[in-house]
């Protein structure tokens, strides 16, 4: 579906179960090698370590639950054409 649609965002929670929000991120960034999503965590896990593992995993943002909508209709704001 990602392949047709092309989406220029993806939001993901990282505690996702079978495939985790890395692994899909990395998904998304390996089927859409030419123009990959900008990946936001959005997540419950908010330690120094999970907000590296999130930037070694390519996401550009990491938002720690509970997100305020301003705050997150906002950076979207900025990312979308």
């Amino acid at each position: 579906m990602a392949a047709s649609f092309r989406p220029q965002v993806a939001i993901l929670d990282i505690g996702l179960p079978v495939m985790d929000g890395y692994a899909l991120g990395r998904e998304l960034c390996a089927l859409l090698p030419d123009a990959p999503p900008t990946l936001i965590a959005f997540t419950g896990y908010g330690r120094t370590e999970d907000k590296q593992r999130s930037r070694q995993a390519h996401f550009a943002f990491h938002l720690v639950k509970p997100v305020e909508s301003r705050v997150l209709l906002r950076l979207l704001d900025t990312l979308v054409d």
